[in-house]
C-alpha cells in the first residue's frame, strides 16, 4: 500500500517511540489522526512538526464510548486505511506487589484498547471503502520482545504483550484478504529511568548488535509493513538480536 495520501490512526501518539512513527508516516505523505491520553504540551509540539493534514485527539481509550466518538468525529478526513495500535503502559511489578486493579489496567490499555480500536477500524473501513483491490487496510500492533523472552518482574506487562501478539496472528487469518495484520516487537529503545550503569552493561552484553535501538529504526519497520502487501500475521523483532 502506498502511504502517500492515505490516512493513519495512531494511538499513544505522544510517546517517545510513537512520535517517530507519526513523523515517519507524515514524511511519507500520510494524513495523521493522532490519539493521546494526557500529554497535551507534547501533542502540540508534535502537531507543529507535521506538514500533512493532521489532528490530535485527547481521549481515554479505556472508555469504549470514547472510541465510538473518535470514529464518529473523523468523517472530514479521508477514510483511514492504516491503524497503529501503540498505546501502552509499562511498569515493573514483582508478583508480591500486583493487585487486580493493576492487572486490569495493564490489560485494558495494552490489549483491550487495541482490540476495540481494531474492531471499529475494520467496521469503518469496510463500510466506506468498496474497492475490490486488497488489502484495503493495514493494522500494525506495537508489541515488545519481552512477550517472547520475559524478564523477571514484568509478568503482567509481558503477558499483555503476548496476548497482543496472539491476537495479531489470529486476526491476520480472520481479516484476510481485506486487511493485513502485523506486529513489531522492539527491544531496548529507551532505557528505564534510574537504571544503573552496571545493569545497562549487562543487558547490552546480551544484545549481538551491542547497542540499544532507535525510535527511527522501529518506525522504518512499521513503514515497511505498510508498504508490503504480502506480509501478514508476522512479528518483526527490532531488538539487535537480543531475542536469539
Amino acid at each position: 500500500m502506498e502511504i502517500k495520501g492515505k490516512t493513519a490512526i495512531i494511538t499513544g501518539a505522544t510517546g517517545g517511540l510513537t512520535e517517530a512513527i507519526v513523523l515517519s508516516l507524515a514524511k511519507a505523505g500520510a494524513n495523521c489522526i493522532c490519539i493521546y491520553y494526557k500529554n497535551s504540551p507534547q501533542a502540540k509540539k508534535l502537531h507543529r512538526k507535521l506538514k500533512t493534514k493532521s489532528i490530535f485527539i485527547q481521549a481515554d481509550l479505556t472508555v469504549p464510548e470514547n472510541i465510538e466518538k473518535i470514529f464518529a468525529g473523523i468523517r472530514k478526513f479521508p477514510t483511514p486505511q492504516i491503524l497503529i495500535n501503540a498505546a501502552a503502559v509499562f511498569e515493573k511489578k514483582p508478583i508480591g506487589n500486583i493487585d487486580y486493579e493493576y492487572i486490569k489496567q495493564t490489560f485494558d490499555i495494552n490489549f483491550a484498547v487495541a482490540m476495540l480500536m481494531t474492531q471499529k477500524f475494520v467496521e469503518f473501513v469496510r463500510r466506506k471503502i468498496k474497492s475490490k483491490q486488497n488489502p484495503i487496510g493495514k493494522i500494525i500492533n506495537i508489541a515488545d520482545i519481552t512477550a517472547q523472552k520475559p524478564p523477571a518482574g514484568f509478568s503482567v506487562y509481558c503477558a499483555s504483550k503476548a496476548a497482543l501478539i496472539a491476537a495479531t496472528k489470529s486476526l491476520a487469518k480472520e481479516l484476510a484478504p481485506d486487511f493485513t495484520v502485523n506486529a513489531v516487537a522492539p527491544g531496548i529503545i529507551h532505557w528505564p529511568k534510574n537504571i544503573a550503569a552496571a545493569q545497562k552493561k549487562k543487558i547490552l552484553s546480551h544484545i549481538p548488535a551491542g547497542r540499544e535501538g532507535s525510535p527511527q529504526e522501529v518506525a522504518q519497520a512499521v513503514k515497511f509493513l505498510i508498504e508490503n502487501d504480502y506480509i501478514t500475521g508476522q512479528v518483526i523483532n527490532i531488538d539487535g538480536g537480543r531475542s536469539l
